[in-house]
């Protein structure tokens, strides 16, 4: 223990655990992420989960266990995946989180001990240094001391506290040392009540996510509505019991389960490719969802900038630049007590080959004025040297020394860049005289030395990064609690553009609601910014058809993280931050987010291709037993017939489509590419295998042959066509129709990803033969199962002559021409008023 300062002697132990007792202690649960029970609920209790578990029901009612057994597979496998992700992320979280409950040095019964923040109680004095946490709000009692409150407030600039200023939970001691008295402790502290809303963890669909849903829905309600007739068929004794509930459970098949494990295989994949890129992703959606964003809102401090400034020049003024150089970094290596501003100084010199200017050991000062706002300049006299040296604000440094005209207006232009200028002087009389006011005098006869300009310190990789976002066509719009001509100034050389609109969040405040909408439209930078306004701004944002991403680190970015469609933290930013945020940079690499936006690109296409894929097979599955039970009262599907052409179809390219997907730039007109596919698809597909199954079944029903050559009269066909001839021709029928199914299906996979210019119809060219590859690997699956005996019988496949699969064959080349010429002319889609985008 060492003693307190001054004479504080700090609550007793008695009156510390009697404070404690009374609920006036500092206990709060920190959570670093969510917990293991909402990661569990968020992936458990979901729409397309409810959907698999009504349907397991209504197969349970049936009798269909094994096909149960698959949906639970299913969805315990999507669970599984997401769970492993998203625990993995909390787990990483957890270990890098910045709160990590700090030692306190509190002063207990006049001695400093060093506690755990949890037993500080109200009254407690609490003593900080350079660097430690202030982890209560409270007063200074004692001392003075400079505290970087940007994670509160998102301003950069250092804020003096002095004896009665408040101090809060959240900030940090840069310079100076002082005693505060603890007064709002636990969920009372600022920084807990500014992270309640993090703690309220929101989930966000992304647009992809809304249509897959939207198309469930759709193919739910259109399920249960054959389903219905179906079961109503049973009851007037259309069909047997047996057969309508195979019928049903074909029907049930229809809701694509295999569409929303391909798009977690998808977030997996994409989840993984992204820790490659120093990014932890928090949802799994969140890399797919990036992917939509049109507007990066930036915080400035942390994000755009290191936090930290730099001397960007030095002007020298009638004295020798060398001279100059020795002289700064002589006053720069002998304060007392450093700051951004000194450190800056010895940065400049440390970096360049002009370190030599650096003294090697320290020389014996004479007097000192330390730095204060109060001020505003600092000055250093030498024992072995005559004169003192003084660095201050140029227009308080000018009361004392004559300025050129020129040398002001130099000054005036650098300050409305947005940088910070100060002047270094020196004057040969040194005097200590203090003011009235207990500040000291600035001595007499300054001659200027230098003008030094310092800027915050761009992170390296903003410039790319910037114009990585650009290339995307992403409007990048910086939010910060700094002066917006600083702010500007920073964005400007960060490499947006010259013409950029900054406003304050003063003049929002006087807007009313229409006014400030349009102000977050038309403006780019925006400083002075409270926490609620950055959150206005977001949702403004979003009114108008923007998708909001935002991007930032302080517990005064919260409310705008939660609000904004995609929220970013940076891994030294606060617990509340990355606990919000959907996608953690760690390493703090702002440098991945242009890689993440190609990466979520990348899961954005290989869905909606699968999409396309599933939406073709399922829609021309549902053409096809509404029109030939119209035609023949029959059902033209059993279970293991739809599940091989699911299984060939969309059961096995899908998981290659998503491993090979690509990213693309945005078009310049956005239209409906994936009506234009499907619908075209589906409708020639679903008339061509009607045409099929009516063929094959006419053809194998002797009768019918024998009506049609003339031999029997109309009214005897009736009469000659047995059961066994109806189920025989059915069973032929649907191998045929089935056929011409896998055909079909897989000749969407090239048409899908065109290898050729020939292939080029529904989308544009890929010159990717992968693709076609594929189809033919799959093709000759095919040929393998009907050729294959034991196979055939099992998937309930009636063996036709080699000449029949030769014809469906020339078939399917012919809808293939087909589908190529309306998708090229796009009949159908002037048919139905669809607006295609220009490839």
């Amino acid at each position: 223990m060492q003693p307190s300062p001054g004479n504080l002697q700090g609550l007793s132990d008695r009156e510390a655990a009697a404070r404690q007792a009374a609920g006036l202690g500092n206990e709060i649960s920190i959570q670093t992420s969510r917990t293991y029970w909402d990661i569990l609920r968020d992936n458990l209790f979901t729409f397309i989960n409810g959907v698999y578990f009504f349907l397991s029901l209504v197969l349970i009612a049936l009798g269909q266990a094994s096909d149960v057994l698959v949906l639970a597979c299913v969805i315990l496998l999507n669970v599984v995946v997401n769970l492993v992700q998203e625990i993995r992320a909390k787990k990483k979280l957890d270990k890098i989180a910045l709160l990590t409950r700090p030692r306190a040095c509190v002063i207990r019964e006049g001695k400093q001990r060093e506690i755990d923040p949890a037993k500080i109680v109200v009254g407690d004095i609490l003593v900080v240094h350079p660097g430690d946490q202030i982890v209560v709000d409270g007063v200074v009692v004692e001392g003075a001391i400079k505290v970087d409150e940007s994670l509160l407030t998102g301003e950069s600039d250092l804020i003096p506290k002095q004896i009665d200023d408040p101090v809060y939970s959240g900030s940090f001691c840069v310079s100076g040392r002082a005693c505060y008295e603890a007064e709002k402790v636990g969920a009372d502290s600022l920084a807990s009540r500014m992270t309640a809303e993090a703690r309220k963890f929101r989930k966000v669909l992304t647009p992809l996510q809304h249509r897959i849903n939207l198309m469930i829905r759709l193919l739910l309600g259109v399920a249960i509505a054959l389903g219905l007739i179906t079961t109503l068929r049973i009851i007037l004794g259309v069909v047997s019991l047996s057969t309508g509930i195979q019928n049903i459970a074909v029907i049930v098949g229809l809701v694509p389960s295999g569409l929303y494990l391909m798009i977690t295989l998808a977030y997996a994949l994409g989840a993984v490719r992204i820790v490659q890129q120093s990014a932890l992703v928090q949802q799994a959606n969140a890399v797919e969802s990036i992917s939509n964003v049109d507007v990066m809102c930036l915080d400035k401090t942390g994000t755009l900038t290191t936090n930290r400034i730099h001397l960007q020049e030095v002007y020298p003024i009638d004295i020798d630049p060398t001279e100059l150089e020795a002289r700064l970094s002589e006053y720069a290596a002998h304060v007392s007590t450093s700051n951004r501003t000194n450190d800056a100084i010895l940065q400049r010199y440390r970096d360049t080959a002009r370190a030599a200017s650096l003294p090697e050991k320290k020389r014996p000062l004479r007097t000192e004025v330390p730095f204060s706002s109060a001020y505003k300049w600092s000055a250093i006299a030498f024992d072995d040297a005559p004169g003192i040296y003084v660095l201050g604000a140029p227009e308080i440094l000018s009361h004392a020394m004559n300025l050129a005209e020129d040398l002001q207006t130099r000054i005036r232009e650098k300050a409305e860049q947005g940088l910070r200028v100060l002047l270094f002087a020196y004057s040969p009389t040194v005097t200590d005289l203090p003011a009235a006011t207990g500040h000291p005098v600035l001595p007499p006869n300054l001659q200027p030395l230098g003008i030094l300009y310092f800027g915050d310190e761009l992170r390296p990789d903003a410039y790319h990064t910037l114009e990585g976002f650009r290339q995307a066509r992403i409007q990048v719009k910086v939010i910060s609690g700094d002066h917006p001509a600083t702010v500007a100034a920073l964005a400007k050389q960060a490499g947006l553009s010259h013409d950029i609109l900054a406003v304050s969040g003063q003049e929002l405040a006087e807007m009313n609601d229409a006014l400030f909408a349009q102000m977050a439209e038309e403006s780019t930078i925006f400083g002075r910014i409270t926490p609620e306004q950055k959150a206005q701004l977001v949702k403004c944002l979003q009114l108008r058809h923007h998708y909001v991403a935002m991007m930032g680190d302080g517990v005064n970015d919260v409310l705008a993280l939660k609000q904004a469609n995609v929220g970013i933290a940076m891994e030294s930013g606060s617990q509340a931050t990355r606990g919000v945020a959907d996608i953690v940079l760690l390493k703090d690499a702002f440098s991945a987010l242009p890689k993440i936006f190609l990466e979520g690109q990348r899961i954005r296409n290989g869905v909606a291709d699968i999409s396309k894929l599933f939406m073709v097979r399922i829609f021309s599955f549902i053409l096809t037993i509404i029109a030939i039970g119209m035609i023949t009262l029959s059902f033209p599907f059993g279970i293991k017939t739809s599940t091989i052409v699911t299984f060939l179809t969309v059961g096995i390219p899908p998981f290659f489509v998503t491993l090979w997907a690509k990213p693309d730039k945005p078009r310049e007109v956005q239209g409906n590419s994936f009506l234009h596919f499907v619908l075209s698809a589906t409708l020639t597909l679903s008339l061509a295998s009607i045409l099929i199954y009516l063929y094959f079944l006419a053809e194998n029903i002797t009768p019918v042959l024998d009506w049609l050559s003339g031999q029997i009269p109309f009214d005897e066909l009736a009469l000659r066509i047995t059961l066994e001839d109806i189920a025989r021709a059915q069973r032929v029928a649907e191998t045929a129709m089935i056929t011409m199914q896998v055909f079909g299906g897989l000749l969407l996979l090239p048409f899908l990803k065109p290898p050729t210019p020939a292939w080029v119809g529904g989308e544009p060219l890929s010159q990717d033969r992968r693709y076609a590859i594929l189809a033919g690997i799959v093709l000759l699956i095919y040929g393998l199962i009907l050729s294959t005996p034991p196979l055939r019988t099992f998937f309930e496949l009636y063996p036709l002559d080699l000449i029949h699969y030769g014809g469906i064959g020339l078939v399917a080349l012919i809808w293939a021409l087909a589908v190529r010429f309306v998708w090229r002319n796009r009949l159908l889609d002037r048919f139905f008023g669809v607006t295609i985008s220009p490839f």
